[in-house]
C-alpha cells in the first residue's frame, strides 16, 4: 500500500499532507449509463483466469469445474447471440436473430462461500471470446438496480445483444426480485444470451447455503432446463493456510494511520452505519471511488437486520475493490448477533465477516509502516 508524503513527525504539531476523507460526507449520484458500463468483473478480479484458480487437491470437483467452464467459454465463440455483429443499443434494433441453440445455455456454480465461485465466474467472463461490451458481469443486486434505472424493457433491449451474462450471488432470499430477474433471464435466453450464475440460499435452510442448486433451479422455474449445475466442494479459501485476522487496533493507531495514508477515509462506525441508510446500495461502489483504505473507529455490533444487510453490500464493494479496512473496537466476527447468524440471511453475514477479515489482514501494514 502506497502512502502519500506526510510531514507528521512524532512529538511535533506539524500538519500532515494526507488528510483523510469522510465517507459520511459523500453522497454520490450514479447515472444509468455508468451502471451499464460498470457491468464487468470488479477490480479484484481483473487479472483472474482459469489458470490462476488453484484447485484444492482434496476437492476434485474444483478441477472438474475449471474443465467444464473452459469448454463452456470456448463454445460461446462465433456471432453474437442476436446476430447483429455488435451491440444493439437500448432499443434492440439490428439484424434478424439467428436460431437459438438447443440444450443448456447456462451454468450454475453450486457451492459454499469462499470456494472461489466468483473467481471462476470472472474467469469465464474473461475467457469468453467476445468484446467486453458484449459481456456483462454483476451481482444480483446490481442487476436489479439496472432494471430500476433503465426499466424492464430497456434492460432487456440493452442486454439482449450480449453473448454472456454472469450473475454473482443470485439472491434467492428475496422472492419479488427473484421473479423479476427470472423473467428478465427468460427474455434474454430467448434472445440467445448465455447465462452463468452463483446464488445465495433461501431463508431457513441449514448448512449456511451450501449446495443450493435445487433451491436455485426451483426458484427460477421455467429457466431450470437452461442451466447445468456444477457442484464445487471445498472450504473457505480465505482461511486456507492463512494467519488469523489481526485484532482491532486502538483508536489512536487507526487515526494516525488514516492521516499517514494518502486516499484514506476516517469515520466513526456508528455514524457510517447511519449514513448508509441515506445512500442507496446501488451507489455504494461510487461511495468508495478512489479510496486506498477505510479507517473506522468504534466498531460495535450492528443494531438491526436492515443495517446489517446494508453493511454486507458495503463489505462486498470494498472487497471487490481490494480496499483495506483498519478498525478499532470489536473484531469483525462480533458484528452480527447470534440471531442474525442463525437466520435466513446468515450466508450473507458469514460472507461479510470473511471478507472484512481478509481486508483487515490487508490493512495490517498501514499500522506497521
Amino acid at each position: 500500500m502506497s502512502s502519500s508524503p506526510s510531514t507528521t513527525v512524532s512529538g511535533t504539531d506539524r500538519i500532515p499532507e494526507a488528510v483523510p476523507v469522510s465517507l459520511c460526507a459523500r453522497e454520490p449520484h450514479v447515472p444509468a449509463d455508468r451502471l451499464v458500463a460498470e457491468m464487468v468483473p470488479p477490480p479484484r478480479f481483473d487479472s483472474v483466469r482459469f489458470d490462476t484458480y488453484i484447485p484444492d487437491p482434496h476437492q476434485p470437483s474444483q478441477t472438474e469445474a475449471v474443465r467444464v467452464l473452459s469448454g463452456f467459454a470456448a463454445g460461446l465463440g462465433g456471432a453474437p447471440a442476436g446476430g447483429s455483429g455488435g451491440r444493439r443499443g437500448f432499443f434492440g434494433f439490428g439484424k434478424p436473430r439467428k436460431k437459438i441453440p438447443t440444450g443448456p445455455r447456462g451454468v450454475y456454480l453450486d457451492g459454499g462461500y469462499g470456494v472461489g465461485k466468483t473467481h471462476l465466474l470472472a474467469s469465464l467472463w474473461h475467457a469468453t471470446p467476445a468484446e467486453p461490451e458484449l459481456k456483462a458481469f454483476g451481482t444480483f443486486v446490481e442487476l436489479t438496480n439496472l432494471v430500476g434505472a433503465l426499466g424492464f424493457q430497456k434492460t432487456v433491449q440493452t442486454l439482449s445483444g450480449h453473448r454472456l451474462l454472469c450473475i454473482d450471488e443470485f439472491e434467492l432470499d428475496d422472492p419479488g426480485d427473484t421473479v423479476l430477474v427470472s423473467t428478465l433471464l427468460g427474455k434474454l435466453v430467448d434472445a440467445g444470451v448465455a447465462l452463468a450464475a452463483t446464488s445465495n440460499t433461501l431463508p431457513g435452510k441449514l448448512g449456511e447455503g451450501r449446495f443450493a442448486a435445487a433451491d436455485f433451479l426451483r426458484e427460477i422455474q421455467g429457466l431450470s432446463a437452461h442451466f447445468r449445475a456444477l457442484r464445487i466442494d471445498g472450504e473457505d479459501y480465505r482461511h486456507r493456510g492463512l494467519p488469523e485476522a489481526p485484532a482491532p487496533y486502538s483508536e489512536e493507531q487507526v487515526t494516525k494511520a488514516a492521516y499517514a495514508t494518502g486516499g484514506a477515509s476516517l469515520d466513526e462506525f456508528p455514524q457510517l452505519l447511519d449514513h448508509l441508510a441515506r445512500v442507496h446500495p446501488s451507489r455504494y461502489g461510487a461511495l468508495t471511488d478512489d479510496l486506498k483504505a477505510v479507517c473506522l473507529t468504534g466498531v460495535q455490533p450492528v443494531p438491526d437486520q436492515s443495517t446489517a444487510l446494508r453493511l454486507v453490500v458495503l463489505a462486498d464493494r470494498l472487497y471487490d475493490r481490494e480496499v483495506p479496512v483498519l478498525a478499532s473496537g470489536l473484531p469483525f466476527d462480533q458484528l452480527f448477533s447470534e440471531e442474525m447468524l442463525n437466520g435466513g440471511y446468515r450466508k450473507k453475514y458469514f460472507r461479510a465477516i470473511s471478507r472484512l477479515t481478509a481486508l483487515a489482514r490487508d490493512a495490517k501494514g498501514l499500522v506497521e509502516h
